[in-house]
């Protein structure tokens, strides 16, 4: 389908996904988070589309979060009422906790409250040297309410997670990288190229098993760690029978790479 306010590209069973707004530093509205929620919907039901990249537009802004703008013209109802009816949440992700494909956001600037919380339910995050995160809501009369004041705790120590929603403060994308939440820290001009590596990485494994491991190691930390390590997830009996996982062993012995198929 034809978007407007961001763009999709899908080859090569990657579906980049590219916030589209500039003009705003990529701030997302109902309008464009509903796009960005049809455009996940379709790459968590699409059986060739393997591993997302979601990017923002430009150099300046991933997405600086909610379109303040937009919500003192239409009102917070209005507001809430956009975002309550999208399955997937703000920007399509935030809400999304039953697609175990892997996402990985490409951070090309700042990050700021909705902008981190999209950062934040990725599974991977690259960032450009010059990109900033932050939960600035309160700042603005707000809360990260989009999951952000409980992912943060849950990703970085308590009092540090603390220090930062409480006072809407910002992290450098190095100081992000010291503290786990970025994976690599690359110059603008490799983004990109960064985002893609990390992909192809994913590509080389058995996409069934990427998601029976994803989807483990996401539900597995909600439970006591007996309880996980005892209990076999849909996706990992999906990996059982799937054809790939008697193409893995049969490539090893055949000194071959292996012809994954996702089934």
């Amino acid at each position: 389908m034809d978007f407007e306010f961001i763009r999709v590209d899908k080859s090569e069973r990657i579906t980049r996904v590219t916030i589209n707004r500039p003009e705003v530093m990529n701030a997302l509205h109902p309008p464009a988070c509903r796009e960005m929620n049809q455009a996940f919907d379709d790459f968590a039901a699409d059986p060739e589309a393997w591993v997302a990249i979601v990017t923002g537009a430009g150099q300046r802004a991933f997405s600086a979060g909610n379109d303040l703008k937009w919500q003192a013209e239409h009102g917070a109802q209005a507001l809430r009422q956009g975002l309550d009816s999208l399955s997937g949440g703000f920007g399509g992700l935030t809400r999304r906790f039953d697609c175990f494909k892997p996402v990985i956001a490409a951070v090309n600037g700042l990050a700021l409250g909705g902008g981190f919380e999209i950062a934040l339910a990725c599974d991977i995050v690259v960032a450009a040297a010059h990109a900033s995160f932050g939960l600035t809501e309160p700042r603005v009369g707000a809360m990260a309410a989009q999951g952000g004041v409980h992912r943060l705790p849950r990703q970085i120590p308590h009092h540090l997670a603390m220090g930062l929603i409480l006072t809407g403060g910002r992290l450098s994308a190095e100081e992000a990288a010291r503290l786990g939440l970025v994976n690599e820290v690359v110059p603008i001009e490799g983004l990109a190229a960064a985002a893609e590596a990390w992909a192809a990485r994913i590509l080389e494994c058995a996409p069934l098993a990427v998601r029976a491991t994803k989807e483990a190691a996401v539900l597995g930390l909600e439970r006591p760690l007996e309880e996980a390590v005892q209990t076999v997830f849909p996706g990992t009996l999906a990996m059982r029978n799937s054809r790939d996982y008697q193409e893995g062993p049969r490539a090893f012995a055949e000194k071959r790479k292996p012809d994954w198929q996702g089934r």
